[in-house]
C-alpha cells in the first residue's frame, strides 16, 4: 500500500484536509464509539497534525500535542484509523511517525498519551509504559502511558 504522511499546523491545514479529519475523528469516536463528546476541544490549533493518506484516502490520523497543553509532557492524541484501513498496520506506522516527528519538533523528551485500555498493548509494543490508574474518560476505560 502507497501511504503519504502529511505533518501540518493547523494553520497549515486546507479546508479539505481539516474536513477530512474532523469527519473521521466523529465517524470513529462519537458515532462507532458511541459516546456523544464534544471533539473540538480548543487544542487542535496549537497542534500538529499527521495525516496518513492511502491515494486520496485519509486512512489514519493522530495530532501531536506541545507540553502543558493536555499533559505536563508533550503528547499524542485522537489516534484514529479509518475502518476502511483497519488491520492493515496502519496505527503502528501513523504512531511511529508520530514519535518521530514529535522528536524532530520538541525533542527528544518523553511522551504522554491517554490509552483506552484495549489498546494498552498495543502502545506498549510502541514503548509506552502505563503510568497511574484506569479512569473513565467519556465513559470509556483508559490509562496514562509514557514514552520515556
Amino acid at each position: 500500500m502507497n501511504l503519504t504522511p502529511v505533518l501540518k499546523s493547523f494553520q497549515e491545514l486546507s479546508n479539505e484536509e481539516l474536513y477530512a479529519v474532523l469527519r473521521l475523528r466523529a465517524e470513529v469516536f462519537v458515532v462507532e464509539q458511541n459516546c456523544p463528546y464534544l471533539d473540538l476541544d480548543s487544542k487542535d490549533q496549537k497542534c500538529f497534525h499527521l495525516l496518513l493518506y492511502a491515494g486520496s484516502d485519509l486512512a489514519a490520523y493522530c495530532r501531536l500535542v506541545p507540553a502543558g497543553l493536555s499533559y505536563q509532557e508533550v503528547a499524542i492524541g485522537r489516534v484514529i484509523s479509518a475502518p476502511a484501513y483497519r488491520g492493515k498496520g496502519l496505527g503502528k506506522v501513523v504512531m511511529e511517525r508520530a514519535i518521530s516527528y514529535c522528536e524532530d519538533i520538541f525533542g527528544k523528551v518523553p511522551i504522554r498519551l491517554g490509552a483506552q485500555v484495549y489498546a494498552k498493548g498495543f502502545y506498549a509494543s510502541l514503548g509506552f509504559e502505563a503510568e497511574g490508574e484506569e479512569y473513565l474518560e467519556d465513559g470509556i476505560p483508559h490509562v496514562e502511558m509514557v514514552k520515556y
